[in-house]
């Protein structure tokens, strides 16, 4: 780990207790200092540390907050589009842009057939 802050794996292999013990660490917090900074008891911090109670993910937000970490957690679904995606699209020029709707456009419609309604005589 880095002096300041876990790498990603480290925090996404992380248990809630262990995640606030750690967040608590490195941000020079006692128990006592965090149980204080959220209007809290010590022993409350205790509890979520040792794995015998766990904090609802707002407390959670709240907890690495105190410590000195943002709490970014975004929950979407998984057919999203990426940000990467996104990123790259408002990237392109316009004439790239125009190019790539209209290979879309191509591609749906090769890949479903409009019905259309039959002739009237």
């Amino acid at each position: 780990m880095a002096g300041d802050r876990p790498d990603r794996q480290t925090l996404s292999a992380l248990a809630s207790g262990r995640l606030i013990r750690e967040a608590r660490r490195l941000g020079g917090l006692t128990q006592a200092d965090l149980a204080r900074r959220l209007g809290t008891v010590q022993s409350a911090i205790s509890n979520w540390e040792r794995g015998r109670d766990t904090p609802r993910v707002d407390t959670l937000a709240r907890i690495l907050e105190a410590c000195g970490f943002e709490a970014d957690m975004t929950f979407r679904r998984l057919d999203d589009v990426d940000r990467a995606q996104i990123r790259a699209n408002l990237a392109m020029t316009p004439a790239k842009r125009l190019e790539s709707v209209r290979n879309v456009s191509k591609l749906r419609a090769q890949a479903r057939p409009v019905e259309r309604e039959p002739a009237r005589a």
